[in-house]
């Protein structure tokens, strides 16, 4: 570590940090407790796996990952994790060297699927005495051999049409030559094959009528020879060769039929629909006899719908089924037609049966049971947004009133009318301007959600493929009131589009508003007025204006492939405003013009016990308009915040930036210190880990880091009184603010609550030591320029995790 002074120097902080978590890994032993244990004997302390062989790195940790789960259960102590560096056994297993054999073999049968056939396996036990613990260490090392790898792939499939499916999708096989051999892949492929073929008619098609034939034999032993020792020669030889360089040829095959129903090609043929179906109607009854129910046919579709009480009407249904008359049977879209109409959110719950008719046609029953069409609700709620006005980077409580009717005209569209009351409070912050409630809101707003993208362009099939279309529709009016500064009216509606598509193992969720259009009225208060007059340089952050926008959104989760406990989330969105009405002279001077874009990634990774998440986001909004009224930043409303629970929680509520600018705490004694910047960069990362169960509640903490700021973009020309509040790639190093912390989660299953306590490592607006902390003189609180006496740290309470 190097202190020069008081200067406390980026890199000794991390030096020390790592060596705290060196000294923690490394002295696991002694941090773990053992509780009835049996006094005077062996009793398992610790197992584990140590392979060898020539692996690659991620290969072999994921093997060494699950062959630790084939211990038998008599050598497994498990151990429960507390306060985040704390172990604990509790009645720990009597050590029997009779358990190990059976351990070989699972692991061994283990290791078989995954195509290592020449394992070796050896082991070690040894027995450290802790005053009248008899603890036992068994290691287990593994030689993994060579992973057998696929020599050749054939199929033959009796069927001449499903051989023709199999060979023209040849190049989606997963067993490829060279590739290694496991019989996880080989399942993989028959359940491949098997949904190729029921997408394409074969509905009677199963998994019990398709095999794999595996064929290790080595030809050379073939050749005939009545010389014994030329025989063992050729075995040895063999067995040399399998060990060297294991390669199988593998078959596909198809078992003999004995129905003809499994290789008939069926078509779709009538549709029926039962859109009210009650829970304890028998669906046999309602397909045989139709009691009390009216009929409706579609003779265009080949459709029929059965009713009692005729709430409603066929469009949906039509629009929300992939599957069609006359066409083969796919079982990928009738399986997708019943996940959309039960996401449509009008039933409850969707069936369907398919019945043979005929020689090769399958007529579909559909058996729709309504949900509970109107419903009020009341909800306490906290929540935050990441770009508005009164939860940007902050935590609201709000209360909503909720009206929703999930059948509006019989047409399975949904509306929902919400009032919401809500505040917005700095609790444990050094954010002191006007108490515990800062700001108070009043909005009420109105949705319809159709189950359709309503659109000029008819018969696009393009859009037929898309998942849970909607259309959103939406208005809403709401009332801001910034205590002592700023009361903001608003009326926004839009018109959107949302769909669904689905990509590997993970789902996109699309969103376009090709209208988006937003009245504003600002009144500015006293102290906002009194603020201004001492900082003119604001007035451009409180302007007034109008936004007439579209935007673009996309939001992915997915789950990694090789590694089902890493997830991820990525989020891309884009705003554009005023880029046509803005040439409108009328409208030039009455609507903002800008361009924003934000980009979010996440991604978390989870361990036995403990759980390791981080998060990137970079945000930018640029404003091309030159009007004076208007001025060249985003709207304050748009812009980017940072501070609060949820970003950079070691400053207060909107309290970081911009830059590293100090104009704030140098020219004015206010306690406004609300910061609003056209730029955000900010990066997050957690280690999470339980610290105990408390009546059934789960508690867990966190240590964590927060590193971001926000800025500034345009220029206000030569005379700009704040260039250090603009964005700079050279000053990055100097403008990036650094928060680190810990808390504490309770976890009550339908909620979260989070108290998290951080502290400022580097603070731009900090004038010694380059805004580092000093160790040597280090400091709770500390006065600016201005006489302000500001926190170092900072309480942030949160309802949920924060990304």
């Amino acid at each position: 570590m190097h202190l020069t002074g008081n200067r406390f120097k980026f890199p000794a902080f991390f030096t020390l940090l790592l060596c705290t978590v060196v000294l923690f890994s490394c002295s696991e032993q002694r941090r773990t407790s053992v509780r009835n244990y049996p006094a005077g004997q062996p009793f398992v302390y610790e197992s584990k796996v140590v392979l060898n062989g020539d692996l690659a790195k991620d290969e072999k940790n994921r093997l060494t990952t699950e062959l630790d789960n084939y211990w038998d259960d008599s050598l497994k102590a498990r151990k429960l994790q507390q306060f985040g560096f704390f172990y604990r056994i509790k009645n720990p297993p009597v050590f029997d060297t009779a358990n190990i054999a059976r351990s070989v073999n699972y692991m061994n049968a283990f290791l078989h699927s995954q195509g290592y056939y020449y394992a070796s396996f050896s082991d070690t036990v040894r027995i450290d005495t802790v005053k009248d613990q008899m603890r036992t260490n068994i290691t287990m090392y593994i030689d993994a051999g060579k992973n057998t790898t696929i020599d050749s792939v054939s199929a033959n499939l009796g069927d001449s049409t499903l051989q023709k499916i199999t060979d023209e999708n040849r190049k989606n096989t997963l067993l490829k030559k060279g590739a290694p051999y496991t019989k996880q892949t080989i399942s993989s492929e028959l359940d491949r094959l098997v949904g190729l073929y029921r997408q394409n008619g074969y509905y009677g098609f199963t998994r019990d009528d398709i095999y794999a034939l595996v064929d290790s034999t080595d030809i050379s032993l073939l050749t005939l020879t009545i010389d014994p020792f030329k025989q063992a020669q050729l075995i040895a030889d063999a067995a040399k060769r399998r060990k060297e360089n294991p390669a199988w040829d593998i078959s596909i095959l198809t078992r003999p039929v004995t129905d003809s129903s499994v290789v008939t090609q069926y078509h779709i043929g009538h549709l029926y629909y039962f859109p009210e179906t009650r829970l304890s109607d028998n669906t046999d009854s309602l397909i045989a006899h139709h009691e009390g129910m009216q009929r409706q046919d579609f003779s265009r579709s080949q459709a029929t719908m059965f009713y009692r009480k005729g709430s409603f009407r066929y469009r949906p249904m039509r629009e929300h089924s992939y599957i069609k008359n006359k066409e083969l049977f796919n079982e990928e879209l009738y399986l997708k037609s019943l996940s959309t109409l039960g996401q449509i959110g009008a039933w409850q719950q969707v069936d369907a049966i398919p019945r043979v008719r005929g020689k090769d046609s399958l007529d579909i029953y559909f058996f729709l049971t309504p949900a509970v069409k109107q419903s009020f609700t009341v909800d306490l709620e906290g929540s935050r947004n990441t770009s508005e006005v009164l939860f940007g980077n902050t935590w609201g409580v709000s209360t909503n009133f909720s009206y929703h009717n999930k059948n509006v005209w019989k047409q399975a569209i949904q509306s929902v009318t919400t009032l919401r009351t809500g505040v917005e409070l700095s609790i444990f912050s050094q954010n002191n301007t006007g108490g515990l409630a800062q700001s108070f809101l009043t909005s009420l707003s109105h949705t319809y959600v159709f189950p359709r993208l309503i659109q000029p362009f008819k018969n696009w099939r393009a859009l037929n493929q898309l998942e849970n279309k909607r259309t959103l529709v939406s208005i809403n009016g709401s009332y801001v009131n910034r205590k002592y500064f700023y009361e903001l009216r608003s009326l926004v509606f839009g018109w959107g589009y949302e769909w669904k598509t689905k990509r590997g193992m993970g789902d996109n969720i699309w969103l376009y508003k090709p209208l988006n259009l937003e009245l504003y009225g600002l009144d500015k208060l006293d102290s906002l007025k009194s603020l201004i007059a001492k900082n003119p340089f604001l007035t451009s952050s409180f302007n007034e204006g109008n936004v007439l926008s579209q935007s673009f959104s996309l939001i992915r989760t997915s789950i990694s492939p090789n590694n089902k406990n890493k997830t991820h989330y990525f989020r891309l969105g884009i705003e554009e405003a005023g880029g046509l009405f803005g040439l409108i002279p009328g409208l030039r001077d009455n609507i903002y013009r800008y361009i924003k874009a934000e980009a979010e990634y996440r991604q978390s990774i989870k361990f036995p016990h403990a759980e390791l998440a981080y998060r990137g986001f970079a945000g930018v909004g640029y404003n091309y308009g030159t009007d004076p009224v208007i001025g060249n930043t985003l709207p304050f409303f748009k812009q980017f915040t940072a501070g609060g629970p949820y970003s950079m929680r070691a400053w207060g509520l909107r309290q970081l930036g911009l830059g590293s600018s100090i104009r704030n705490d140098t020219i004015s004694t206010t306690t406004y210190r609300d910061r609003f910047g056209d730029m955000q960069l900010e990066a997050n990362f957690e280690y999470r880990f339980p610290l105990a169960t408390i009546a059934g509640f789960k508690v867990t903490s966190a240590l964590y880091t927060d590193i971001g700021n926000v800025w500034n973009v345009k220029s206000r020309g030569a005379t700009d009184p704040d260039p250090s509040s603009r964005f700079s790639f050279k000053n990055i190093g100097k403008d990036l603010a650094i928060g680190v912390g810990t808390g504490v989660r309770i976890d009550f299953s339908y909620v979260l609550l989070r108290l998290d306590f951080a502290y400022k490592v580097k603070d731009p607006a900090r004038l010694q030591n380059g805004g580092w902390m000093s160790i040597k003189n280090f400091e709770w609180t500390e006065n600016r320029q201005n006489g302000l006496k500001v926190d170092n740290y900072a309480f942030q309470f949160g309802i949920g995790l924060p990304f």
